[in-house]
């Protein structure tokens, strides 16, 4: 690894991403660059924040669904030889892999964003953590990106709201914590500020107070986000006062 390569690696190293070999030689990189060890404290204590944001206890519903599923998963015996594998085995493997990531990342920190899904049918399950996967990587990309900057607000009620963007990906995530629920029929709709003009950017989920949401299209020419109380379903354009807009870091 180069030096330049040493210093992009901030982001990587906060969310634990590295190798054992590059977390070592990132770690002794620190020792004597002040800018990356300024840098890596802010992202770490962003990562923290966004898993505090997001973390649940979880349900005996979810329990209930390990143990039961346990019992029919059967243990390789050691030393079992290689085999091949049939047409689609691999794939299989990929995607409960990505669904065990979406689920950690929902729980812990991302991103994620995004929950622990919870389905009686595991078909259902494993086409929600799918996109829950996609929009994981999503978030965690824009996190670890080594442009990544952050700005936090207070919100009504006691809530914050804490905005990471990312130039370089085009890509911006909005963390909410503490948030009041909206009234019945309502919905907290996200908008990316374009110098005045308030562009869609997504909607959150209603029923959670704390939550990790990736902004729906790119960045642009965007220098803020808002966030506005709207019908169910969204709106074209905002139809209240915004609850809260808060500019981009530079």
């Amino acid at each position: 690894m180069t030096t330049i390569d040493l210093h992009r690696l901030t982001g990587a190293y906060a969310l634990h991403a590295l190798s054992d070999e590059e977390n070592a030689s990132f770690e002794r990189h620190l020792v004597g660059c002040e800018p990356c060890a300024h840098e890596t404290a802010e992202l770490s204590a962003t990562a923290a924040r966004l898993g505090l944001a997001v973390a649940a206890p979880a349900s005996p519903a979810l329990r209930e669904q390990v143990l039961r599923r346990i019992t029919t998963v059967r243990q390789e015996a050691p030393g079992t030889p290689d085999r091949v594998l049939p047409l689609g085995a691999g794939l299989k493997g990929k995607l409960l892999s990505r669904w065990a990531l979406a689920a950690c990342l929902a729980a812990a920190a991302a991103l994620g964003g995004t929950t622990v899904w919870q389905h009686q049918q595991a078909a259902d399950a494993r086409a929600e953590a799918r996109q829950a996967a996609l929009s994981a990587d999503e978030i965690t990309a824009v996190l670890a990106a080594p442009d990544a900057r952050t700005r936090a607000t207070d919100l009504a009620g006691g809530a914050t709201g804490t905005v990471v963007v990312s130039r370089g990906r085009d890509r911006a995530v909005f963390v909410a914590s503490g948030m009041a629920r909206p009234p019945g029929g309502k919905v907290y709709q996200l908008w990316f500020d374009d110098g005045g003009t308030m562009r869609p950017a997504g909607l959150m989920d209603p029923g959670r107070s704390d939550q990790v949401v990736l902004l729906q299209g790119g960045v642009g020419r965007a220098w803020g986000v808002g966030v506005t109380v709207e019908p169910d379903g969204g709106s074209k354009q905002p139809t209240t006062t915004p609850l809260a807009r808060m500019t981009f870091p530079g």
